[in-house]
């Protein structure tokens, strides 16, 4: 151990592993004879902030959307579109709170990203007519949202 280290210096700091989690599936669509889902891990909810660890399944289409905080977004492996952007891994996303974007669809092996969002985390639909187009042109049935852990303080509002 190193002797010249601070023993406050880390007292406050909170350390979590990937591990500890649960997986949360929050959205769910039929791709023909396959179901494709988007899991989370939260690893950290408070009224502060959101921080979670995202698996999307190939093909995943989530609609356009904003949310009630400014939002980071980082691909850590696969790749996505984001609209007629393509975001391959290492690509940084940052959307300030009310501000929209998306369709993203998830590229054929998947994406894998980590995502914060400061403050009120819930999502507001945006382009409703586009992407359900979008849908029907693929071929995808969106499927009744799974049923998720959400904090007591906090309501669902997937539905709306």
């Amino acid at each position: 151990m190193d002797e010249t280290v601070d023993p406050n210096l880390n007292k406050k700091a909170r350390f979590t592993h990937l591990d500890d989690f649960k997986w949360q599936e929050v959205r769910r669509q039929q791709h023909g004879d396959r179901t494709a889902s988007v899991r989370e891990k939260w690893m950290e909810f408070s009224d502060k902030y959101l921080s979670l660890y995202a698996e999307w399944d190939a093909g995943m289409v989530v609609r356009p959307h904003g949310h009630n905080s400014n939002h980071v977004v980082f691909v850590l492996d696969g790749d996505m579109m984001c609209g007629d952007i393509h975001c391959p891994a290492g690509t940084h996303i940052a959307l300030d709170k009310g501000d929209t974007f998306g369709p993203f669809i998830a590229g054929p092996d998947g994406v894998k990203l980590f995502e914060v969002m400061m403050g009120d985390p819930r999502s507001f639909p945006a382009n409703r007519e586009d992407y359900e187009k979008l849908l029907v042109d693929k071929g995808i049935v969106p499927l009744p949202n799974p049923p998720i852990d959400m904090p007591t303080w906090l309501k669902d509002t997937r539905n709306n």
